[in-house]
């Protein structure tokens, strides 16, 4: 898109902002990058060059609460998700995988007897560990987590049957998940019982941590945190159903953000099980307890102190003795999104829906029956693939392809324009590396590029990678434009697209989309016609009016990278959107917008009615997104002789040096209309699922 454009003026009768996204994590910091999805292999890794599985949804889930946040050069809890799946039934198996330097995503299909009794594997990063249906236990030992380990989930296991005989036992310290030290972690639809010990620990500054879902039941010390005087961890423990326990319901000891909520907390009567206490906020922790439910527990919430705890909405049936709260905690929304259950429905919320789960760790679908495999296609520049360039691969995908096609792009630098053209969906491009940088495709044609056939490419044209057939995938890659501006000034027309979407239903996750001035189009195949994008876990870089067009587009929990001209001088626009009436446009969620620029030298967007026309209604919303000092005080601007004031843009409890208050130059949303502007609102329906 040119930076000048028709001076022709036209007003219109300034509308109502639109409403139509929850609020969500402010990530922060820097991505971590990631890698390839692996592929199903039975107690050996196996990577296949041709028609194979592609990795079910339960295999790249991740964590929502702290264990989502971007920190600690670490964006959220995706386990092994870039690395095989294995499946193992021993000992010797599971800790081959849980202890390699390598990312698994390792399925235990049966019971596996631990030996010795109370040995806890000790799981390295990068690691899911699933069971597979209900069919996954680990019996007599568990797993430990030590210091510097991070990006592990646990899900879907029965961990059990430790118990030495003695009830408070001070001499086993035999737990069935202990984690000292490490960060991101997710524990999820396990059943957790009867251990020596302690059922789960949190210790030693460990941090960045979603405890889910869980049962927990049947032991004296059900679920401790802290063992530390530093004021460090933050961890989020939702829908799990603590039973028959007497202590560490949980006991959470100096953590410095303790979410809990929706849990049931179930003392049961006339048994020899007695709880000394519930929800325990412990020496300086802040917690904040809401909406769970409290049946016959002794001293249901207590607090030290010098500890703060905010209470809300929770039920407590049955209960006796201390029900304590004070002081100021938290928003843990600031941190990340989340949806309250009404507290008279978590019994019987997590009665039926906590602990392992039969559609989890298996490829069995709803109905029963199994899903048709994926079908694989390679790509290697080496030739050891099928196809040494990401086009013929393409090319190779039948017209009209009914089912899920994945490409998958060896580690490489492939110098070639890429187009998925209308008559080929479902297609999926995906990079094999340990990294989203390890496989690269870049080309560098501008719009005033001359084409060999005559005239020259035009911004569109210019696209390293075109995408114009509907539920296209693209992960784990890098996908740039490296048009040298400088050595081109006599060139008219710089803008230089790396990646143009015209499509519906396309799917950016954990890629990096690289350039200078128009990076990302987001288009649609006509101006009658929805295009929906979801991009997250990725970057965009750029300068000017990278992020542009009229589709449905959704920027989540990523980051935008601010980039310098060619002269070193920083100015740009993040986005230009040219949304037609009556659709939403941009909507950049829960991300960071940051970069090696001047301070107060970019704005957010400026409204882009593509070709003067004055029936078009640009949209961008940024919201709760982290803004650094590189944003203008008055962050939108006009575009073409067209007001942005007449248009839609707004923000909603963004944060950072560069995020400013409500004023007629940078409007807000309201609670109301942010209510109405969350990133389900802008998917219509469609949930994008890794495939």
């Amino acid at each position: 898109m040119s930076e000048q454009h028709s001076k022709a003026r036209h007003r219109r009768s300034r509308k109502a902002l639109a409403v139509g996204v929850p609020l969500a994590l402010t990530a922060a910091g820097t991505l971590a990058y990631g890698t390839d999805l692996g592929l199903l292999g039975e107690g050996t890794q196996q990577r296949a060059a041709a028609a194979t599985s592609a990795a079910p949804a339960w295999a790249t889930a991740t964590a929502d609460g702290f264990a989502s946040v971007n920190a600690l050069g670490q964006n959220g809890t995706y386990g092994g998700r870039d690395g095989q799946i294995v499946t193992v039934k021993t000992q010797a198996d599971l800790e081959k995988y849980a202890t390699a330097a390598e990312p698994y995503v390792i399925v235990v299909a049966g019971t596996i007897d631990i030996s010795p009794v109370g040995k806890e594997i000790k799981v390295q990063s990068n690691k899911t560990i699933v069971g597979s249906g209900t069919s996954g236990q680990i019996v007599g030992g568990g797993f430990f987590l030590g210091s510097g380990v991070h990006n592990v989930i646990i899900r879907n296991l029965t961990i059990r049957d430790t118990y030495q005989g003695i009830w408070n036992d001070k001499d086993h310290d035999f737990d069935a998940i202990q984690m000292d030290g490490a960060h991101h972690v997710w524990i999820d639809h396990n059943d957790l019982r009867h251990m020596a010990d302690g059922l789960i620990d949190v210790r030693k500054d460990s941090t960045y941590v979603t405890v889910s879902w869980n049962k927990l039941s049947n032991d004296n010390k059900a679920f401790g945190i802290g063992w530390t005087d530093n004021v460090v961890t933050d961890i989020t423990v939702h829908h799990t159903w603590v039973r028959e326990t007497e202590q560490r319901n949980p006991s959470t000891d100096n953590a410095a953000h303790a979410h809990l909520y929706n849990n049931f907390l179930e003392d049961v009567p006339n048994t020899d099980i007695k709880s000394s206490y519930g929800n325990y906020s412990r020496g300086k922790t802040k917690m904040v307890l809401e909406n769970s439910y409290f049946q016959g527990v002794n001293n249901p919430v207590i607090k030290d102190s010098t500890a703060t705890l905010v209470q809300r909405g929770s039920v407590f049936s049955g209960t006796s003795g201390r029900n304590e709260s004070g002081g100021t905690a938290f928003d843990p929304r600031s941190y990340y999104s989340y949806t309250l259950d009404k507290a008279a429905d978590v019994p019987a919320l997590l009665k039926s829906g906590s602990g392992p789960r039969s559609s989890i760790g298996t490829t069995a679908t709803a109905s029963g029956t199994t899903k048709a495999a994926a079908t694989t296609l390679t790509v290697a520049k080496d030739g050891s693939g099928q196809y040494t360039t990401v086009q013929a691969a393409v090319n190779a995908v039948p017209a009209n392809n009914a089912s899920r096609v994945v490409i998958a792009v060896k580690p490489g630098t492939y110098r070639e324009t890429v187009k998925v053209p209308s008559d080929r969906p479902h297609v999926t491009i995906q990079g094999t590396g340990g990294s989203r940088r390890d496989t690269v495709i870049v080309h560098n044609n501008a719009a005033g590029t001359p084409k060999p056939g005559g005239g020259t490419y035009g911004t569109g044209g210019s696209a390293t990678v075109a995408v114009e057939a509907d539920d296209f995938q693209a992960r784990n890659l890098t996908i740039n434009n490296d048009f040298d501006e400088k050595a081109n000034q006599s060139l008219n027309g710089h803008q230089a697209v790396a990646l143009r979407t015209a499509a519906d239903k396309v799917f950016l996750d954990g890629v990096i989309v690289g350039g200078d001035q128009d990076t990302l189009l987001v288009d649609t195949a006509s101006k009658d016609r929805l295009g929906r994008v979801y991009m997250t876990n990725s970057y965009v870089v750029g300068n000017v009016d990278f992020i542009f067009g009229r589709a449905t587009a959704v920027i989540d929990r990523s980051v935008i990278t601010l980039k310098k001209r060619w002269a070193g001088t920083s100015a740009g626009y993040v986005t230009a959107p040219s949304t037609a009436a009556n659709r939403k446009g941009i909507l950049i969620a829960n991300s960071t917008v940051n970069g090696d620029v001047s301070d107060r030298s970019f704005f957010l967007g400026r409204n882009w009615h593509a070709g003067g026309d004055a029936s078009l209604d640009p949209q961008t919303t940024v919201r709760n997104t982290t803004l650094s000092a590189a944003i203008k005080a008055t962050p939108w601007s006009d575009m073409g002789g067209f007001s942005w004031k007449d248009d839609r843009f707004a923000e909603y409890r963004n944060s950072g040096a560069g995020a400013g208050g409500a004023s007629s130059e940078r409007p807000q949303l309201t609670d109301a209309e942010a209510a109405g502007q969350e990133v389900g609102d802008w998917l219509g329906g469609w949930t994008p699922t890794a495939s």
